[in-house]
């Protein structure tokens, strides 16, 4: 008597049963799937059938795996345990003391490539490269650290200097997504789009690592100052809800709202699935980039269960989750513990969407989002955006011309089958809203870009497409000139009245067809 058992990754052998055992059922094995984690399953298996040799399944421990995260001061040692030695890690410590720096060990174990740093994805996806720096400022900044005796104070202060010219808060985020109620900012909250509100909680506002290319560095780099965003008040998140009928989505964000603790992120959750006046309220969306640097969170923390009880709470009270997952490259999900990670947030019911923006030297290339979007889709989450770099930080260093950045999209998009197309892009998030590119095209003689809204402050500026001169290299919208003649596009006087209502509320409070401020502000104190 024989069994064959077969295990991707470890190929198929010829076994001699040692006892007669009773039949393993493939409804057996599927109810074991659905109640227990990948690991457990292989395991049970695996003792079932007296497979001693089989190897436990990578990344998945059985203890789990403590957080704990580098910061730059543990750049040498960690260039030097890894055997990056041909690194200088003076200019990425440089680098780090001007961009938020922060990684965690299962990025530095499982899925940089040590042997090709610096050119090696991850790595420059985590690590603050020196050519984010503009020359002058690299020398300045390393030879301020060569000093002896130089106060934390002075390097921020000099930090300071150099991130005021990068554009800490783009498309006017700070100023025009704000709304207002009695007359009043309503601070950790902004509301550009007329159904989709975002709100910064106080204990989200940071992340399991950084990205370098992160438009929102700012939040990070002066904690306690005027330049971060956020609010500890649920009961100003309710009433905000409450107080706009026409409000759909809530989209918590940051920082990252998963470096929260179940019970801290339920105090702001709950009141808004137990309240009849937030009833219109159909989508809580979660960005996140959690699943890519600490998939444990939602396997073997000890937290993990209750977050995932959290979600299946938002699912049955009949709104939708929606887990904005932040994928930048394919080998984030290339370990046993994300796709666990993946399962158990599906088992709630939450769906997760999938987004992420182009990035030179990181994923600027047709092949890797292929592969990516099809892992996705395979694994059944949703490709949902592709964004290009915003024009903010080392935008410079990171962004990649429009025209190339269309080519990758077609290219990618050509690649994979139709439940893979469902995203979209490239999407630039502008002042006006956020516009994306549907074609190159000549047309009457002159080569142009075909522009249109997927979202917009006024949702009526959907309706129609505009046309941009090409520009090879161009990489965000203000560098483009309408096509045809025209001075300007279509939206552009509208969108320069809106902002004399700023003083009453935000686009997303002013372009709603329903606003009434003194009904409205009755509603806060």
């Amino acid at each position: 008597m024989a069994f064959r058992f077969l295990a991707k990754g470890y190929g198929s052998s010829l076994l001699p049963a040692r006892s007669p055992r009773p039949a393993l059922s493939s409804m057996s094995l599927l109810s074991k799937v659905s109640k227990s984690s990948y690991s457990q399953v292989v395991e049970n298996f695996s003792e079932r059938l007296q497979l001693d040799f089989l190897p436990r399944v990578k990344n998945v421990p059985e203890k789990g795996q403590k957080y704990t995260m580098y910061q730059k001061s543990a750049i040498p040692k960690l260039f030097e345990e890894r055997g990056a030695l041909h690194l200088n890690p003076k200019a990425y410590m440089a680098a780090a003391s001007v961009f938020p720096f922060r990684v965690s060990k299962y990025v530095v174990d499982e899925l940089i490539e040590w042997c090709n740093v610096p050119d090696d994805p991850m790595f420059r996806l985590t690590f603050p490269q020196p050519g984010m720096l503009k020359t002058e400022d690299l020398d300045r900044m390393m030879s301020i650290l060569s000093t002896q005796n130089v106060s934390r104070a002075g390097v921020q202060d000099i930090a300071e200097r150099m991130r005021a010219g990068m554009n800490p808060h783009p498309a006017n985020q700070k100023k025009e997504n704000v709304p207002r109620m009695n007359g009043k900012r309503v601070d950790g909250i902004q509301h550009k789009y007329k159904e989709t509100v975002l709100f910064f909680p106080s204990e989200g506002q940071w992340c399991h690592a950084y990205c370098t290319y992160c438009f929102r560095w700012a939040q990070f780099t002066s904690v306690g100052s005027e330049q971060q965003f956020k609010s500890g008040s649920p009961q100003l998140l309710h009433d905000y809800i409450a107080a706009h009928p026409w409000v759909k989505d809530i989209l918590f964000t940051g920082g990252d709202p998963m470096v929260m603790k179940s019970e801290v992120f339920d105090r702001y959750v709950t009141p808004l699935l137990e309240s009849d006046e937030t009833r219109h309220l159909q989508t809580i969306r979660i960005g996140t980039k959690s699943l890519a640097y600490w998939p444990y969170r939602y396997t073997t923390d000890t937290d993990a269960k209750d977050m995932l009880k959290l979600f299946e709470k938002i699912v049955k009270s009949g709104k939708h989750l929606s887990i904005q997952a932040h994928f930048t490259h394919p080998r984030e999900l290339s370990t046993r513990v994300v796709e666990e990670a993946i399962r158990n947030i599906q088992m709630t019911g939450a769906v997760i969407r999938c987004q992420s923006p182009l990035i030179r030297s990181i994923n600027d290339d047709a092949s890797v989002w292929a592969t990516m979007w099809n892992k996705q889709t395979k694994l059944g989450m949703i490709p949902y955006y592709q964004f290009v770099e915003r024009d903010t930080g080392a935008c410079e260093y990171f962004g990649v011309p429009l025209a190339k950045a269309f080519r990758i999209y077609s290219d990618a998009i050509a690649q994979v089958p139709g439940t893979a197309r469902t995203v979209r892009g490239p999407s630039m998030s502008a002042e006006p809203g956020k516009v994306t590119i549907l074609g190159i095209e000549e047309i009457k003689g002159e080569k142009v870009f075909i522009l249109k809204f997927l979202q917009a402050r006024n949702p009526k500026w959907l309706e129609r497409v505009f046309f941009a001169k090409y520009d090879p290299k161009a990489k965000w919208i203000n560098e483009l000139d309408a096509a045809f003649g025209d001075e300007e596009w279509f939206y552009k006087q509208e969108y320069r009245d809106s902002l004399v209502n700023l003083d009453k509320g935000s686009s997303g409070q002013v372009f709603s067809g329903e606003l009434d401020f003194g009904h409205c502000n009755s509603n806060l104190s």
